[in-house]
């Protein structure tokens, strides 16, 4: 039911999603099923799953919708955050609105962040020079200072507003200071380690979504006289497919608190699926290009993930530094 209802919504259709329509409703019934707090406490709402639930549960309507899928994945980091490093006061304050999604919440990156959002974690220079000067503070949208830029236009990802958050003299009251100060870059770097797993799972439900869609197309699809499912070349690529969508799922339930192994499932993940999503939408033929199948949509929601929570140049950096750490 929440798959369809993620498809209607966000724009699955006839270039639907270039309405730009951000579907709170239906974001606020995906809470109503544990998904606005997947790894927050029960004690506040939440469903208290690990990392590897958390990359079913942000697979599975990623093949409805991936930019939706995408700000789940961003929200549940944030509320994971809150949890982990908050104070009682805050975690008190913010937990049960993030797992109703009363409130949604971002995380301000240097790059222009989603403008939808009520709670934001930013990060601000508050001591020497370097990641131990670097605090962590929740920041509300309508607090004094606070403004957004224009909605940008994008690829893909139209169902999810961007927005640049602006802080233009404002003032932060001593409270809203998330943990300890100079902890903000160790507390970004935790965070993005069970992003990329959530963005990586948001790959594979898309890419998992186009592969089934190639399967039904073929399997109607006639040349001939005979279905184009029954041509050895074309289920080659569809075996081919099929492997590397597995081997990016077995990378993806690794062990989540390595972060050069979360650095590997996110590149590994988000590159194999562009692939495949790329590949399905050829074997559609020039129907692929048509927004009434969705399969458009789906390569142009995907493409940004191989730069979200880190770009994949990033990852292989991340990689590197794990390997050559290792030798002294």
């Amino acid at each position: 039911m929440l798959k369809g209802e993620f498809s209607d919504n966000a724009g699955t259709g006839i270039d639907g999603d270039r309405d730009q329509h951000f579907p709170v409703d239906v974001l606020r019934k995906a809470a109503g099923l544990g998904l606005g707090g997947v790894h927050v406490g029960e004690q506040h709402g939440g469903s208290a799953l690990g990392r590897a639930d958390g990359v079913l549960v942000f697979e599975a309507p990623a093949s409805g919708c991936p930019a939706i899928a995408g700000c789940l994945s961003i929200h549940n980091m944030v509320a994971w955050m809150i949890g982990l490093y908050g104070d009682a006061s805050q975690r008190e304050r913010r937990l049960p609105r993030l797992c109703a999604m009363d409130d949604l919440a971002s995380c301000c990156l240097t790059e222009p962040g989603a403008g939808a959002a009520q709670v934001y974690v930013v990060r601000a220079r508050t001591g020497e020079p370097g990641p131990r000067g670097i605090s962590a503070f929740l920041v509300d949208r309508d607090d004094p200072g606070i403004s957004f830029g224009p909605n940008e236009r994008k690829t893909g990802w139209h169902a999810q507003p961007t927005r640049q958050v602006v802080l233009d003299g404002a003032w932060i009251p001593a409270d809203r200071l998330l943990g300890r100060a100079g902890e903000g870059f160790r507390i970004a770097m935790n965070g993005l380690n069970g992003g990329r797993l959530g963005i990586a799972a948001c790959f594979l439900g898309g890419a998992r979504s186009a592969l089934d869609r190639s399967l039904a197309h073929l399997a109607h699809r006639e040349a001939f006289g005979a279905r184009l499912l029954d041509a050895q070349a074309l289920r080659f690529r569809l075996a081919d497919i099929e492997t590397e969508l597995t081997a990016a799922r077995a990378l993806d339930a690794r062990d989540p608190q390595a972060p050069y192994l979360c650095a590997m499932a996110k590149r590994f993940a988000t590159d194999t699926g562009y692939s495949v999503a790329d590949r399905a939408l050829q074997l559609h033929g020039g129907y692929g290009y048509h927004a009434e199948y969705g399969i458009e949509k789906i390569v142009r929601d995907l493409r940004v993930h191989r730069i979200l929570e880190g770009s994949n140049e990033i990852m292989r950096v991340i990689v590197a530094r794990g390997l050559t750490e290792a030798l002294g």
